[in-house]
This record gives C-alpha cells, structure tokens and sequence, in this order.
C-alpha cells in the first residue's frame, strides 16, 4: 500500500513537473476584440422631454431597421512591452437619422509604451485628427475573486473608474503578462480579454489570441493628426461642448476615453 502510494505520488510530481515546464506566457502576438453597444439603450438616453416630439419617433423607425446590438471589431498587436490597437478596416459606417453616437464607434488608433508609459492616440473628432501624446491612463482598479475563461485563457475580474466617474469592469488573464487592453484601457498585472463600460452599453470581448513573435520596434505608433496632449484636447472639446445638453456632454466623455 505504502508503495503505490509512493508511486502515485512520484507519478504526480512528474506530470505537474512536466506541465509547468511546457506552460507558456505569450508575451508577443495579436488579439482580435469583438465591440459589441446595445444601440437602443444608448439612444434611448439621448431622448428627454425637449426632443421627444422628433426622436421618439425617430427611434421607433431605427427599431425597426436596426438591431439592437451593433458589433465592430478591432485588433490589438502587442510585443517587446508594447502595444497598437487599430480598428478593423471591415467595419461598416453609420447609416441612420441618428449616426453612430461616439460611445458606439470604433475609430481609435492606440499606442502604448509599457516600459515608458506613454500613449499615442490617433482621434477623430468630427471633421480633424488629433495625435494625442500623453502618459498612460490612471486607472483606480480593486481586485475581486470572480473567474472566467475567455478565448481559452482564464481570467480575473477587477472592477475600476475612469474619467472620475465611468464604471468599467475587466476581466484580465495572467497567462498574456502584458498590461494592455482594448483602447487605452490597461493597468493590470495581465491583459484585458474583456472589458465593460456598463452604464455607457458597450464591451469588448477577446475572439482570438494569435502567439506571434514580432521583431523588435515592429510595434509602433501613428504619426498623422494634430498633436495635443490630454488637457489641450479636454479643453478644445469643452469649448465645443459649452452649454451643451447631458446628452451631448456624454458625446465629450466617449471622445477621451
């Protein structure tokens, strides 16, 4: 008896041994995000007593013609402790009374240098691009113990707030020891395979994680648009918004995220 135990116990050293030693933290690749924003929750905060009369309407037309859950993709490619995340050339504009509100679009090209902590975020702001250059995002992040898998990866929940005021929820994986992440969303001891913004109806989700080993500064940042930093741009977009409604305040917040 006390040999079987002996030899069951060395069997398990040898396969928990061997399975460490093939473990694999993937620290170079590419991650495709499905962006998913239920349209009808976002319109419907848009309508108030002032515009009801026209939108309402309106609304139940785009209800009609429209799905509720509007779905984009993007990429994030990451290595040497950087990453890009670009918008997939394939999505589709906006074709409706209402456009595309900014919180359902996905327009943004994305740099970030872990080593430095710099971002570069190439943005679209109605008719001009702006290179924002600026550090990385503080994003106040407390852990929970919640755990799931995503595309194959299991991963952690932690809960932040962005902005002072937006609730985002993420859910990060160990496994990829990148501190990225959809958009300029980061910060944690692992990559972001999903995230949620739940009071603004988005979230992105990880479909894909593709191992790739990239050569060195093949990550790199965009270099077109107007170059301004946090501040100067949150100051150009209140003075677009001046006087505006809470609903178009709402457009300004989706800009600097």
């Amino acid at each position: 008896m006390k040999k079987n135990i002996l030899n069951f116990s060395i069997l398990a050293f040898v396969v928990g041994s061997s399975f460490a030693q093939n473990a694999r933290f993937i620290r170079s690749g590419t991650i495709t995000y499905q962006k998913t924003a239920n349209m009808y929750a976002i319109i419907q905060r848009r309508i108030n007593k002032e515009n009801e009369s026209m939108l309402k309407p309106a609304f139940e037309t785009y209800k009609q013609q429209h799905p509720q859950f509007k779905e984009v993709n993007s990429n994030l490619k990451f290595g040497n402790n950087k990453t890009l995340f670009t918008p997939d050339a394939n999505n589709s504009p906006a074709a409706s009374f209402f456009n595309d509100p900014q919180i359902s679009m996905q327009n943004n090209v994305v740099y970030t240098n872990l080593d430095t902590k710099q971002l570069v975020s190439e943005k679209k702001i109605f008719d001009d691009t702006y290179l924002l250059k600026d550090t990385v995002k503080n994003i106040k992040w407390k852990f929970t113990d919640e755990v799931r898998d995503i595309a194959g990866y299991p991963c952690h929940r932690a809960n932040g707030i962005v902005l002072d005021s937006v609730y985002v929820v993420a859910f990060y994986t160990d496994k990829i020891p990148v501190s990225g992440g959809p958009e300029s969303f980061g910060g944690l001891p692992g990559m972001i395979l999903q995230l949620a913004l739940p009071h603004e109806n988005v979230s992105w989700v990880a479909t894909k994680v593709d191992d790739i080993n990239f050569p060195p500064n093949s990550v790199a940042p965009p270099a077109g648009g107007k170059i301004v930093n946090y501040k100067q741009l949150t100051n150009k977009l209140m003075d677009v918004y001046k006087g505006s409604t809470k609903s178009k305040m709402a457009e300004l917040k989706a800009f600097l995220l």
